[in-house]
């Protein structure tokens, strides 16, 4: 590996695209591509199911990036600028696809049913990883995107409500269905085969 590139890991987000808006280097912009080319994709194959169009994508995306790049303020993270422009491409191929006017079509808008109740932050965070992408991927895909985007990319209610094209209380109720359905899967489904494998750990080790 060269010493330029090995350099550039050190570098800012942010500094590498005045960098690039200054000097017109494409090493710059290349840089910002291998720092997250493999993220993108992995974001556009969740939401598009195919390879071909995941790699597709990416190849479009980072092209969007560069036109608008001198756009990025740096009034956020430029991973959440640049995600946002990840989702909002994948959701508007998924739409065209399907033609279908809305992806996040749930009747979000009705009052929470009273049997619902909120499901705290820590119990997504804490729930390890195996289970959780299970989880997720048994979500509705509009509920996996919308706890992705606040948990794992960890956007502004505003700037998922930008994206899915909804008023922030509305995006608020999406976040909290969603929490609850994660719950719910959880409990029904993984709950009872972690109990199994910690009562088989028991056996094998013995207990304390």
């Amino acid at each position: 590996m060269s010493t330029q590139v090995q350099d550039k890991k050190e570098i800012a987000d942010a500094e590498l695209v005045h960098m690039y808006l200054q000097t017109h280097n494409d090493s710059h912009f290349n840089a910002l591509y291998r720092r997250y080319a493999a993220k993108v994709y992995g974001k556009c194959y969740s939401i598009l199911k195919d390879t071909e169009l995941a790699h597709d994508a990416v190849q479009d995306i980072f092209i969007k990036v560069m036109m608008n790049i001198a756009s990025f303020g740096e009034k956020s993270q430029f991973s959440t600028w640049l995600y946002s422009i990840t989702y909002n491409y994948c959701i508007d191929s998924v739409r065209k696809k399907k033609k279908e006017k809305i992806l996040f079509a749930e009747d979000i808008e009705r009052a929470p049913d009273v049997a619902e109740q909120e499901v705290p932050d820590e119990y997504l965070m804490e729930m390890e990883v195996q289970y959780l992408k299970k989880v997720l991927d048994a979500l509705p895909q509009g509920d996996k995107m919308v706890l992705v985007m606040k948990y794992e990319d960890d956007m502004s209610i505003k700037e998922i409500a930008d994206i899915v094209k909804k008023t922030e209380s509305a995006t608020k109720m999406q976040i909290k269905r969603a929490k609850h359905k994660a719950f719910e899967i959880f409990e029904k489904v993984y709950k009872h085969e972690k109990l199994e494998i910690r009562e088989e750990r028991s056996v094998i080790f013995g207990k304390a």
